[in-house]
């Protein structure tokens, strides 16, 4: 009987493999597009590192395709975000809210940024909906000045 059991799944890993016709991919279920995405919490600093920084918000569930992607742009000048960073998130069909983080990384240390933030579909497609402009600032830097 203990043999049986590696004997079956053999044969059938070799069945798989030898099959004329091709294995169908699992589909991931969808979620309906929502007519409109909202930032329910955040943005806020999840965690600042001297090599990577990661911003952490959530919407409620986007819809539609089920990879999004977390988009931030950002930059020294507030009027001025010409840095951007992306980060991918499967969303959950299951769930109304959907958490996006987005990681930085070569920031430099003891400096303030300052970011907008929002989410796209794997597609390309704009959830549109932006933040404000918000603040952060990376830890390090050089010590405090003795006076």
């Amino acid at each position: 009987m203990n043999k049986l059991l590696p004997r079956l799944a053999a044969m059938a890993a070799v069945g798989c493999l030898l099959s004329p016709e091709p294995m169908p991919a699992q589909v991931s279920p969808t979620t309906p597009k929502v007519a409109r995405v909202r930032i329910i919490q955040g943005p806020e600093l999840e965690l600042a590192k001297e090599h990577l920084t990661i911003i952490r918000w959530t919407t409620n569930n986007p819809g539609g395709s089920s990879v999004h992607l977390g988009v931030l742009h950002y930059g020294t000048d507030p009027k001025n975000l010409s840095q951007s960073a992306k980060s991918p998130v499967r969303l959950n069909p299951d769930h109304s809210s959907t958490i996006f983080r987005v990681r930085m990384d070569g920031l430099k240390p003891g400096t303030t940024y300052y970011s907008t933030l929002g989410s796209m579909g794997a597609d390309g497609t704009d959830d549109k909906t932006k933040s404000t402009v918000k603040q952060f600032t990376t830890p390090g830097g050089p010590p405090p000045a003795n006076r």
